[in-house]
């Protein structure tokens, strides 16, 4: 009999990519993955497994190269944000229909934040691709999901691991994954890195300077717009994460670390997820070595 799960997704950009590692090894060691609750690229990882999909996604997000990736973006520069996120979600329908989450294989939420009433949203009904396009709205990046006359925001800003949202059954076990985690970096990079990094810095780069458009620029702002604002949602995303996993302490825990890759690298969407899949293999041997498998 296969152990029951109930697997808990953080927020956390491009390094939520190693989800799908997180699933593909719990599967392939025999856990049953029974209810999924997620945050931001938590809830679109989680939201595209749930459909019985996370396959096809997995070799879209692997097929996308740099410019892919910067041709997807639909930039808009607004008060309100400089991406739409609406070309992202219109290509995703393409190969994976839009459907109800009440619909779903098995039970899903995704958190967002109403930043009109001050609240959490969880979506538990209605469409998935709405409830994703809410959850992953970074505020200042992308703009708000407008619904019934209130912006929603990124599930993270309230709830990046949204422990008590998720459905528990009898005799199930309890799965975190922190993408945001203080912990150090394990991954190495390919000597051809630089060069490659280089070579998309210039695309980057037509971004920033239509940036120095909208935002003040100061000869003693050494950090940067984009540094600071990462800087800063990161530290509170951590602080929640923390309280969070102190009080719903997990069975399994499963940690990323922050510095392992960039809040927007999801062009190096395969080395994410095997790197997800690495720290899932480390978590279950350390769960399997304290003897509480059940």
């Amino acid at each position: 009999m296969k152990q029951e799960v109930a697997l808990v997704l953080g927020s956390g950009g491009a390094r939520g990519v190693a989800h799908i590692g997180v699933i593909e090894e719990l599967e392939k060691q025999g856990f049953e993955i029974k209810s999924i609750a997620g945050t931001s690229m938590g809830a679109l990882v989680g939201g595209m497994y749930a459909t019985g999909n996370l396959e096809v996604y997995k070799e879209w997000m692997c097929s996308l190269d740099k410019m892919d990736v910067f041709n997807l973006i639909d930039f808009t520069f607004s008060k309100n944000g400089i991406i739409k996120g609406d070309k992202i979600l219109k290509e995703m329908k393409k190969m994976i229909p839009d459907r109800n989450i009440e619909d779903l294989s098995i039970p899903f939420v995704a958190i967002a934040t109403d930043i009109s009433n001050d609240k959490e949203v969880v979506f538990n009904s209605g469409s998935l691709y709405d409830a994703i396009r809410a959850s992953i709205s970074i505020p200042n990046v992308f703009t708000p999901f407008d619904k019934d006359g209130s912006h929603i925001v990124d599930g993270g800003v309230l709830n990046p691991i949204p422990i008590n949202r998720a459905k528990r059954f009898d005799d199930d076990i309890l799965v975190v994954v922190d993408v945001n985690a203080r912990i150090p970096n394990i991954t190495t990079i390919p000597e051809n890195a630089d060069h490659e990094e280089k070579k998309y810095s210039k695309y980057v780069n037509t971004i920033i300077n239509k940036l120095n458009y909208f935002i003040p620029k100061h000869e003693t702002d050494k950090l940067g717009y984009f540094s600071l604002l990462n800087k800063t949602t990161g530290l509170m995303l951590h602080q929640i994460s923390l309280m969070t996993l102190e009080k719903y302490q997990p069975d399994i825990l499963i940690n990323i670390s922050r510095a392992s890759f960039g809040t927007y690298d999801f062009y190096k969407s395969g080395k994410i997820i095997e790197l997800g899949r690495s720290a899932t293999i480390e978590a279950i041997d350390n769960f399997k070595t304290k003897n509480i498998i059940r």
